[in-house]
């Protein structure tokens, strides 16, 4: 019976343990992301709202983007007293949010922007737009409305090329957003990655993963759940056959199999962080 209660308590902790690390791994990302603000550099003058990427040639300075860039969005210019941490140098005063609620610029390019909307990058540098089900990227969901109808909202406008390469002139203005740059989850799921999949992944290491990386990292989460999970489960059952058959080893026996005990959990815990770290490179 006692046997029975300490294999109980081993099979608890190393759930607990396990959920533990989930959550921080799960949550660490997101949550960093929304207090701190990272200070760049710029060449050109940048406006408050204004989405930029990073310099492919100076990772220290960041620039305008438009939707050819896509897959380069890094996050939003906001004012210094926006976030309740900021990083950077004396010479780096273009402030960059990754994640949190702010105003960002938009304009009605794809049509207007009501509440729950998600944001993508129009093909005006710096500006967003209501995203559609074929735009691969979007950095939010909007928490309220952008109507072009409604002057009072109208900050300026710009003129772009439609399909037909014709001179177009779209309105701009302003929506809070809740940033979470990612996958679009509207988009045409071509990739044959189930939605659910690409919702955790994304979530875990805050960007779009590519298919292959996330079957890879569910093997290799398969494969040290097997490994770590076979030798507590003959750990123990070695343990408690032995302790029947020689009770004064009790203590030696026990000694040993905390010990497998653990190097299974470093064998799990390590294959968790090679499944983040794969995620996330």
């Amino acid at each position: 019976m006692k046997h029975t209660q300490k294999l109980k308590n081993i099979i608890v902790f190393i759930g607990v343990a396990a959920a533990a690390l989930a959550a921080i791994l799960l949550l660490a990302v997101p949550s960093s992301a929304q207090t701190v603000t990272q200070g760049y550099g710029s060449d050109v003058a940048l406006q408050q709202g204004m989405i930029v990427g990073l310099k492919k040639d100076d990772l220290r300075k960041v620039e305008p983007i438009n939707s050819s860039q896509a897959d380069q969005v890094h996050g939003v210019v906001v004012s210094a007293n926006e976030s309740a941490v900021l990083l950077g140098n004396d010479n780096e005063k273009v402030y960059v949010a990754t994640g949190g609620r702010f105003s960002v610029l938009v304009s009605d390019q794809n049509g207007n922007i009501n509440l729950g909307d998600y944001v993508t990058v129009s093909s005006v540098s710096g500006i967003g737009m209501k995203a559609s089900n074929t735009d691969p990227i979007v950095i939010g969901k909007a928490l309220n409305y952008f109507d072009s109808g409604n002057t009072a909202q109208v900050v300026g406008t710009a003129n772009i090329k439609d399909s037909s390469n014709r001179q177009k002139q779209i309105h701009l203005g302003q929506v809070l957003v809740d940033i979470s740059i990612g996958k679009n989850p509207m988009l045409k799921n071509d990739d044959n990655l189930p939605g659910f999949l690409q919702h955790a992944s994304s979530l875990m290491v805050g960007k779009p993963v590519s298919p292959a990386r996330v079957y890879i990292s569910l093997l290799l989460l398969a494969v040290t759940t097997s490994i770590s999970g076979s030798l507590i489960y003959s750990a123990v059952r070695s343990s408690l056959i032995a302790i029947g058959r020689n009770p004064l080893s009790k203590k030696s026996i026990t000694r040993g199999l905390f010990q497998v005990v653990m190097i299974s959990l470093m064998v799990f815990f390590g294959g968790i962080f090679g499944v983040y770290l794969l995620l996330k490179l």
